[in-house]
């Protein structure tokens, strides 16, 4: 059995494992009848309901994500949909408080991605915000995810044990920032050096009897998403066999109920959160990764929370003993939380899972009509005076919306300006002298917003909002590569591990090409469409290419990226802020980009 990780006093309100820590009311109304009371006391029902209340991909979204990010699409009565507000720590502490009343065995679990890739309120501390927050909504449990890895393994431990910044040291007067009071669950993340999980594997939630573990892992592909230097050091072992492990030694502990919190996960065949994911069937309305991970995983697992996708989903994926299991994800940034019933057996200790229906689950929205959480809006404005100078800096000027994370094109808006922002940063023989620039599509992290939610006018971009958009600071890469090798790179996005979800680079102006996604894998590029200014690219010329750390290192399945004779220039933010600096104003503001720059047949 693994060593017991540290852990605060505060955590363990609801970890304790001695039942004496109980109130004396809650032990006669719950405990299991004693050998020796004689009958003296009613018995307990066999079974009790708990209430497993989940979400995932927070991303350090204390405020309320700002335009497309920040909506749910619902499903009407009558078959429409519409778009819905939803998110803000402010409400998602609401709803999850509201959610608990009347639910005395209630625990709240998280599937990763917690933090990273953060606005600026939560990224320019380093994410204590978040992890202050995230202590105050009473998370009980979260796994890792990739982006708890942008920082580095050492970094994230400091997130679960505390202290101040090991650089910047502590952001408040008279504060050391004191840690996680939740434990951040990394089964199948070991170091090399020593072959133990980073940080524990599993925990057990004790209350009155009840007893349920909790595995936590990460995507096995972690290292294809995360910078060279974040996963330094660090193995990911395959997330089925990891749980599988994991649950023969709690089933030998005594803990028949299991669930499994998984930074994996899928794709829904509708983007409206109340859709139903087995109209057609068991697990009928669901593609991806997850798919597999959950038909693999032990029957002694009862439940599947996940993430990474940021999708929304209720899914009934059955075990490799053929029964129903539920399989949920709550789309992002806090503007959803999954709802689920556990009914708990006493006698034999396990989750009853006899019918599709059971356990019961659901997804609702985070609404931003319900009164706010008090102790969150103080935590906002504190942090936000202490962001406030460098958040609200003016740093560049919009007619429209330029959206990112909220546009579905292949070709994005915002994904044309960051390249194009690259290039002129870049083009410079003294800078690098940059032909082509490419933008891998997850690092666009939301979109730009014309309407001004902070007060500083419509129109304007603050460092705040570009932070949002661009939160990684990583630095930019020139390299050589021949024409051969930007082809393979095109090829990549809809082949290998990119061919069932493919990843579409953002290019700069000046290079064009046609996608046939008619046809399959890397066929789907024309390559006879490929040109730079109008002529056809050719195989065996070089050229000077710009793009992030990250895909310079061959990140999100683009090997073809790794080039040669090398110039590191200004970080990824740093480039986008000089351009928006210097080409709009007040009176002359940017525009959305047109399209056409990538055609797609379908």
């Amino acid at each position: 059995m693994p060593a017991k990780p540290h852990m605060k006093r505060a955590a363990t309100r609801m970890w304790a494992g001695a039942a004496g820590l109980a109130t004396v009311g809650a032990l006669v109304a719950a405990m299991p009848a004693d050998a020796h009371d004689h009958g003296h006391h009613p018995k307990p029902d066999r079974t009790v309901d708990v209430q497993l209340l989940s979400f995932n991909d927070l991303h350090g979204n204390l405020e309320p994500p700002a335009g497309s990010a920040g909506a749910v699409t619902e499903r009407q009565a009558d078959g429409i949909t519409k778009s819905v507000p939803a998110g803000g720590m402010e409400y998602l502490a609401t709803s999850l408080r509201t959610a608990r009343q009347g639910h005395p065995y209630s625990i709240t679990a998280a599937g990763g991605d917690m933090i990273g890739a953060s606005p600026l309120l939560s990224g320019l501390f380093h994410d204590e915000p978040t992890i202050e927050a995230l202590n105050k909504l009473k998370l009980d449990v979260t796994a890792v995810g990739n982006h708890e890895f942008d920082e580095g393994a050492t970094e994230l431990a400091r997130m679960q044990h505390g202290g101040c910044h090991p650089t910047e040291g502590c952001y408040e007067k008279g504060k050391k920032f004191r840690g996680a009071d939740f434990p951040y669950l990394a089964a199948n993340v070991t170091s090399e050096k020593t072959g133990r999980p980073i940080l524990k594997p599993y925990t057990v939630w004790r209350k009155n009897g009840v007893k349920i573990g909790f595995i936590g892992v990460t995507l096995k592909g972690t290292p294809n998403v995360v910078t060279a230097a974040g996963v330094k050091g660090l193995k990911f072992a395959d997330e089925i066999e990891t749980i599988n492990k994991y649950a023969k030694e709690l089933d030998r502990q005594g803990v028949k109920s299991i669930v499994a919190l998984i930074h994996e996960g899928g794709m829904p065949s509708t983007n409206a959160y109340n859709d139903s994911c087995d109209s057609q069937g068991p697990g009928s309305g669901i593609s991806g990764p997850i798919v597999d991970i959950a038909k693999g995983v032990s029957p002694k697992v009862d439940a599947l929370i996940t993430g990474h996708t940021h999708q929304a989903y209720v899914c009934t994926i059955p075990d490799p003993a053929g029964n129903p299991r539920m399989v949920t994800s709550a789309a992002s940034f806090g503007k959803l939380y999954t709802d689920t019933t556990l009914t708990y057996d006493r006698r034999t200790n396990d989750i009853v899972r006899t019918a599709v229906k059971s356990p019961k689950s659901a997804n609702h929205i985070v609404r931003r009509d319900q009164p706010k959480a008090a102790d969150m809006s103080e935590l906002i404005a504190r942090w936000g005076k202490l962001a406030a100078p460098v958040a609200n800096r003016p740093q560049g000027y919009i007619s429209a919306d330029i959206n990112g994370r909220g546009s579905d094109a292949p070709e994005k808006p915002l994904g044309d300006l960051i390249a194009d922002a690259q290039l002129a940063g870049l083009s410079a023989p003294d800078k690098g002298g940059a032909q082509i620039a490419f933008m891998n599509p997850g690092g666009i992290r939301s979109d730009l917003v014309y309407k001004a939610s902070g007060g500083e006018g419509d129109g304007v971009v603050t460092y705040g909002e570009a932070f949002t958009v661009q939160p990684f600071t990583n630095m930019m890469n020139v390299v050589d590569l021949t024409g051969a090798k930007i082809i393979s790179a095109l090829q990549q996005q809809v082949s290998g591990p990119n061919q069932a979800d493919p990843k579409i680079l953002q290019v700069s102006k000046g290079l064009t090409y046609t996608l046939d996604m008619t046809k399959s894998g890397a066929a789907r590029v024309l390559t006879d469409t490929v040109k730079l200014n109008g002529v056809p690219l050719d195989p065996a010329k070089t050229y000077r290419v710009a793009m992030n750390e990250f895909l310079a290192g061959g990140g999100d399945g683009f090997p073809a990226l790794v080039g040669t004779n090398k110039v590191v220039g200004a970080s990824d933010l740093d480039v986008f802020d000089a351009y928006l600096t210097a080409n709009s104003s007040p009176s002359n503001p940017l525009a959305p980009p047109a399209s056409g720059r990538i055609t797609v047949l379908k």
